[in-house]
């Protein structure tokens, strides 16, 4: 009888000492209810937290060893904080035969995680902090993991803000928390992530297609690229979270190109008020805890663009044109602070845009519109805010007082060929209840303004003043 080679008996061997081991691990695994019940003993250990398994359990070991969990909850202090549908877990198969039951990889489908933060800025998965609970705690890494068909919901009891994220899809890596002090969770946490969402929902708007990667060190979070479809539009931003010091610091930048009006109007559920395209973007800082902190450190700029633009409901060039000092006339209510930028979409909070629609029953083009805005402790200040019609300019001074939601000497002017007011109106007040002052005409004007206005070379261009206007936008040629 021939002999075996001596490579075909090492590979017997193995075969059998896989076989050797599978059955053990099979003999192990008979009772599934009792790695379960291990399974949440040691998660609920290591995450200070109460992980409880409600439905059926049950084990494959191809193409590796994986339980498969059903109705799966995770509760603090009997607060849900998260469930999911299924949950498979990839264990080691060597960690079978331990003291340590030893995950290398989970998968959640449709998971729910709600997270809270409370009224004194803790978050509800954080550690205990009592004088009760213990000074140190060990280093903890965490396996991959992977979800698809979630949600995840935001509360911030602490700034009364809230956001609603659905269908998400998503991968965690490296998930590890150092060792010593539980002070700050974000301090201590490190990661890096892929998430998307196919819903995001917040006071009242939508983000749809978000999308962004995450990567969490030494107390800073970056989300980077992160892209979302507002309006119809891809935007892309990114966001840096520095936990670091004493108080949080932010960094955000935004951009979104060529969003359609229409679009906008839609959400606010108004009927279309304007039509065509335009440039947003934003770069911003901030720090602070509370909401009224980050609105007093916000700094930075604001940016809205367009050409081309049809407001309806009104022919403002018509407007204009039939002015007379003896009248009352409102630039206001012709559409031009709307057109002049964000001012207007803080108007809307207390003035109704859509009596707008009414007016002359025109149409008005605007040709170029440029609203740029410096932001400085919470207020936004115009640093070029104007509007160019068919025949007119329409420019903006003046404030946006965010920390206490209030125009700051706010004043809306229609401009002559060298940029000088020929009439001003103020708006002031909160922004929720402003008060619209009654347009001021610079001169005692005996005939329509755009009559004057086209008197370039006579009268009016003709006096000395201290130009109202003198930015990008172009007077009508």
């Amino acid at each position: 009888m021939p002999r075996l080679p001596l490579f075909a008996l090492i590979g017997l061997g193995a075969v059998l000492g896989l076989f050797l081991l599978m059955a053990g691990a099979l003999f192990l695994l008979r009772d599934t209810d009792f790695y379960k019940t291990r399974l949440e003993r040691i998660t609920s250990h290591a995450l200070g937290l109460e992980l409880s398994i409600a439905d059926r359990s049950a084990i494959d070991v191809f193409p590796g060893l994986q339980l498969t969990l059903d109705d799966v909850h995770l509760r603090r202090q009997g607060k849900e904080i998260a469930s999911a549908r299924r949950v498979i877990v990839d264990v080691a198969l060597s960690s079978l035969f331990g003291d340590e039951l030893r995950v290398e990889r989970i998968v959640l489908t449709q998971p729910v995680i709600t997270v809270s933060r409370g009224r004194d800025g803790r978050f509800d998965f954080e550690a205990d902090t009592s004088p009760a609970a213990p000074a140190d705690a060990p280093a903890q890494s965490w396996p991959d993991v992977s979800l698809s068909g979630g949600s995840i919901v935001f509360v911030d009891q602490h700034n009364g803000k809230d956001f609603e994220a659905r269908d998400c899809q998503g991968e965690l890596h490296g998930l590890q928390l150092a060792g010593g002090q539980r002070a700050d969770f974000l301090r201590e946490v490190a990661f890096t992530a892929e998430l998307g969402c196919a819903q995001v929902r917040k006071d009242g708007y939508t983000l749809h297609d978000l999308k962004f990667s995450a990567d969490a060190k030494h107390g800073i979070v970056e989300l980077k690229p992160l892209s979302t479809r507002l309006f119809g539009t891809p935007g892309q931003g990114s966001i840096r979270a520095d936990f670091t010091g004493a108080v949080a610091s932010y960094q955000i930048a935004y951009t979104l190109t060529q969003f359609p009006l229409e679009e906008f109007f839609s959400t606010m559920s108004l009927k279309k008020l304007a039509s065509g395209r335009m440039d947003f973007s934003a770069t911003l800082t901030t720090q602070g805890t509370t909401v009224a902190e980050l609105k007093q450190a916000m700094a930075g700029g604001v940016s809205l663009r367009g050409k081309g633009l049809t407001f309806y409901g009104s022919d403002l060039d018509q407007a204009f044109e039939r002015f007379e000092a003896s009248q009352t006339f409102s630039l206001v209510d012709a559409g031009a602070v709307f057109f002049a930028g964000p001012v207007g979409l803080l108007v809307t909070k207390g003035y109704d845009f859509a009596q707008l629609a009414q007016g002359n029953g025109g149409t008005s083009e605007v040709r170029t519109l440029v609203s740029d805005w410096k932001v400085e402790r919470g207020v936004a200040q115009a640093q070029d805010v104007a509007m160019a019609t068919k025949l007119n300019r329409v420019a903006l001074h003046g404030g946006l007082d965010f920390v206490n939601e209030r125009f700051d000497a706010v004043t809306v002017a229609l401009i002559d060929l060298k940029g000088c007011a020929i009439v001003k109106q103020q708006i002031r007040g909160s922004f929720r209840e402003p008060v619209v002052d009654k347009p001021n005409a610079i001169e005692a004007l005996s005939g329509p303004a755009l009559r004057l206005l086209k008197k370039g070379t006579n009268a009016l261009s003709g006096r000395q003043c201290d130009p109202f206007y003198s930015g990008a936008v172009a007077a009508p040629g």
